[in-house]
């Protein structure tokens, strides 16, 4: 259908108001239409007028504004294409776990504007969105920390310092579990006595050589027999920190002989130099003699050192060189025979930590337990033998390259069944307290490095940003190794409601501790 233009459509309707007869049929014949026709269009005409005579946008500027409005669909959809449903509550709980993770609040906007664009949340409302959840964290971890208190019987212990003020740490080294993370006015040993106090069934505790920590736990075995309490409380030291003042002492003596040896080869070039220019070699001679007989002696010394050290950490090791298990009696005459070769001046901090009781009392607790798992001691030295051959690598530092010999075990297997018939069920007992044996402190230290980092990104880690930080690592599955698939408070034993650290924060603490209570009750 062809379009009338302006001029067209004028004209047919002005015939209509021209008042002459036949006007109307006229103009119809010569634009070739209806008289029909002509009388719609009147409509039309009509009304146009009226609409301009009322005023209004031009159609240049209905079409103006008709490309903007276009142009911003085109962005709102773009927008929309990259931008996923991200409701509030969703973004509370991402800004509550990226903290607990230990990123700062300039972060956490900086990864929501990326998500949300510039609808994105302000920092002061992130900050008000984390601190809410630090506070909701501190009271449940209230809660929790009752619960948990029959089932922690070992801790590692320790402390660390943010911005000067000492944060008491403990952790649970079997599961992993965050026990403590509480800020300090000092580290004192009343301070410890306090913190220890409510960790009623605590029996084993290992420790480094901290004044105060090692007087807490003093006085927290005192309190108990004051109390009339029967739980017992054993201080273990932490081996590696016995051994750290030894490996730095070694490390001066390898550096001493290194530096005798250097002197002893530039006495050797100044020989070689006198000799190629035919000078008198008699003096140098003599001194690089002399040099090198010093730089010998410097390496001897080193290298005897060096074996009297490892023989010390040989006699802190479960098991001795010969494959049998270490006992206090045989650990003792071995340092204390070690310990004599080492010069006192140097080497006394390494003799009095290696000396102090409480550097054996994993030996001591190691047989308690095993002679509770199998009372038998002859069938008890023969899974004890097994176990050594399954794990090697954990059998000391003389097998720990050592590949596991099939042979072997199948052989301490065969002994075993020989002795008891149904020995599987004492093995799977005395395996237990053989891989449940703690000798250093290192969950702690891991602990401690993973608070130094958040501490890094953080302005300040104050109390309730270590509760939040302690709930979400206390609910957080293990991605791999022997505790992967499972939570910390998981392998502790904790049964809750629910291991979702974000499902618990929004639990009320009131019935939560009405849950663990029917828990406990049914379990």
């Amino acid at each position: 259908m062809a379009t009338l233009t302006a001029g067209m459509l004028i004209c047919n309707v002005a015939s209509l108001f021209s008042g002459v007869w036949g006007a109307v049929s006229k103009r119809a014949r010569e634009a070739d239409c209806s008289r029909q026709a002509i009388y719609q269009q009147k409509d039309r005409v009509v009304q146009a007028v009226a609409e301009a005579q009322q005023g209004g946008p031009s159609r240049t500027e209905l079409q103006a504004e008709n490309e903007r409005l276009r142009e911003e669909n085109r962005q709102l959809w773009e927008e929309l294409a990259v931008t996923a449903e991200f409701p509030s509550s969703q973004q509370q709980r991402f800004a509550a776990e990226a903290s607990a993770m230990g990123l700062s609040l300039p972060q956490i906007v900086a990864l929501l504007t990326i998500v949300l664009g510039k609808s994105r949340p302000s920092r002061a409302t992130v900050g008000r969105w984390v601190g809410e959840a630090a506070e909701k964290a501190g009271r449940l971890l209230a809660v929790l920390d009752r619960s948990c208190r029959m089932l922690v019987t070992t801790l590692c212990l320790d402390e660390i310092f943010l911005r000067r003020q000492p944060v008491l740490m403990g952790v649970e080294p079997h599961s992993m579990t965050w026990i403590m993370g509480q800020r300090a006015k000092d580290r004192k040993g009343t301070t410890w006595s306090e913190a220890l106090a409510p960790w009623t069934e605590l029996t084993y505790a290992v420790v480094d050589a901290g004044t105060g920590l090692c007087k807490g736990l003093d006085l927290t075995v005192r309190q108990r027999r004051a109390a009339g309490s029967a739980v017992p409380l054993e201080t273990n030291l932490d081996n590696f920190h016995i051994q750290q003042p030894g490996r730095k002492e070694l490390r001066v003596a390898w550096e001493q002989a290194e530096q005798v040896w250097q002197r002893a080869e530039q006495a050797d070039r100044v020989l070689a130099e006198k000799k190629r220019h035919g000078q008198n070699r008699a003096g140098a001679a003599v001194r690089a003699s002399k040099a090198w007989l010093h730089a010998t002696e410097a390496l001897a010394t080193a290298e005897q050192r060096e074996a009297v050290y490892q023989r010390v950490v040989a006699a802190l090791e479960m098991f001795r060189p010969d494959g049998t298990l270490n006992s206090r009696v045989a650990a003792r005459a071995d340092l204390e025979a070690a310990l004599q070769e080492l010069p006192r001046p140097q080497w006394a901090k390494l003799r009095r930590m290696a000396l102090d009781p409480r550097a054996l009392t994993f030996l001591d607790q190691l047989h308690r337990e095993l002679a509770a798992a199998e009372p038998r001691a002859e069938l008890r030295e023969a899974l004890v033998n097994l176990w050594r051959e399954r794990h090697p690598r954990r059998s000391g530092p003389t097998r720990q390259g050592t590949a596991r010999n099939p042979v072997l075990v199948t052989l301490h297997a065969l002994i075993c069944s020989k002795l008891e018939p149904d020995w599987q069920a004492s093995y799977r007992r005395v395996a237990t307290v053989l891989a449940r044996t703690v000798r250093a402190s290192s969950v702690v230290e891991c602990m401690n490095s993973v608070v130094r980092m958040h501490q890094a990104r953080h302005r300040g880690l104050s109390q309730r940003l270590l509760d939040l930080k302690r709930l979400y690592w206390n609910c957080r599955t293990f991605a791999e190794g022997k505790r992967r698939d499972h939570c910390p408070y998981e392998h502790l034993g904790l049964r809750l409601p629910t291991y979702d650290w974000w499902e618990l924060l929004q639990m009320d603490p009131g019935e939560l501790e009405q849950q663990l209570s029917s828990v406990k009750v049914a379990a």
